[in-house]
């Protein structure tokens, strides 16, 4: 009886130990089914813009050629495989324009390989055109008056062009008078500075530029100048008044522009007007202020089928940067924004543009 009772007892056992086995198994089952929550939840916090990309899909395990092996009476599920993270998307064009970074000449981006034309103070461009004259510019009424000081007379009040101007002043050639008054550029040469040879020294800067960006007249232009304009901050602080909403103000006027030419030269001047563009076109803030080096959105006044002109130069400029045309539109420069305080001595100090606004 005795070693009945033990055979007994022990059998007893077993089974008991038995239960114990197959309850800490289901705990286990339990406990890591459990532990899949909180990768669910990760995945489901995304970066933000993370559900704007397209994730590769996860693979598909390969088969095994060995039979799994049989299953506990509760088997734990296999731990979860992570997918691979989404891919990132392709970062898109730059058109926001860039801030100043760096000092002096590397604190703006540079815009490189840009056709660039010729124009000049007192110039008809295309008499049939709001803005086919340089005897008024955006942001001056009185241009070429302010600019040479010479008045011969009012711009009819019916003309397209300028219309109540002082005509008369000339940064080239000038002849005739009256409506038959003409105004014809000219080459420029070192041995005077780039300066005028047929006129009196100059009361504006004749280093001067344009770019497609009229940030006083365009109405996209100067809803957004404060908000693309990288120096419009520096601005308002250097003057102790926010004019971001001022008619009878601009960013753009004066500022100074470092190009480089054919000839390997690097100049400097002013902007004083808006252009070459037309219509709609005066606010073109992604090639003017972006750091993508866009082409302009202007497709005219150029020789390269592939781009329009995106600058027009004085004839100083033209002189100074060595260009093959005086009046053409195959010359190409580079150039980027600078500020005044890192303009290097030079012709273009000579005399400096500080008017203001004038309408």
């Amino acid at each position: 009886m005795k070693h009945l009772f033990t055979a007994l007892a022990a059998v007893l056992l077993l089974a008991v130990g038995g239960l114990f086995a197959v309850s800490a198994t289901q705990s286990a089952s339990t406990s890591s089914a459990a532990s899949v929550k909180p990768v669910t939840e990760q995945r489901a916090a995304k970066a933000p813009g993370q559900d704007k990309a397209k994730p590769k899909g996860t693979p598909a395990p390969s088969p095994s050629s060995t039979p799994p092996p049989a299953a506990p009476v509760a088997a734990a599920p296999a731990p979860a495989t992570q997918a691979p993270a989404p891919a990132a998307p392709a970062p898109a064009p730059a058109i926001v324009p860039a801030a100043a970074t760096g000092t002096g000449s590397s604190a703006y981006p540079l815009h490189s390989n840009i056709i660039s034309t010729t124009f000049w103070v007192g110039e008809i461009f295309n008499a049939s055109l709001s803005d086919g004259s340089q005897v008024c510019s955006t942001y001056n009424s009185q241009w070429a008056y302010q600019h040479t000081g010479v008045n011969l007379g009012t711009v009819d009040a019916g003309a397209a062009g300028c219309p109540g101007s002082y005509y008369g002043g000339c940064d080239g050639i000038s002849s005739g008078t009256g409506a038959g008054f003409t105004c014809a550029t000219e080459r420029r040469v070192a041995d005077n500075g780039y300066f005028p040879l047929n006129q009196p020294t100059p009361l504006e800067n004749p280093f001067y530029l344009d770019l497609p960006y009229d940030d006083l007249n365009d109405p996209v232009a100067f809803q957004e100048r404060c908000r693309v304009i990288p120096w419009a901050a520096a601005d308002n602080a250097a003057a102790g008044v926010d004019n971001c909403a001022n008619p009878n103000h601009s960013y753009m006027k004066n500022h100074w522009v470092q190009i480089t030419g054919p000839n390997g030269n690097t100049c400097y001047g002013q902007i004083e007007d808006a252009g070459p563009s037309s219509g709609s076109e005066y606010h073109d803030s992604a090639y003017v202020f972006g750091s993508g080096d866009a082409r302009p959105v202007n497709q005219s006044f150029s020789a390269d089928a592939s781009q329009g002109a995106g600058m027009d130069v004085s004839p100083a400029l033209n002189g100074c940067l060595g260009f093959a045309e005086l009046d053409g539109s195959s010359d190409r420069v580079s150039w980027r924004f600078i500020d005044r305080a890192d303009v290097p001595a030079g012709p273009w100090l000579t005399v400096e543009t500080t008017s203001g606004v004038s309408n």
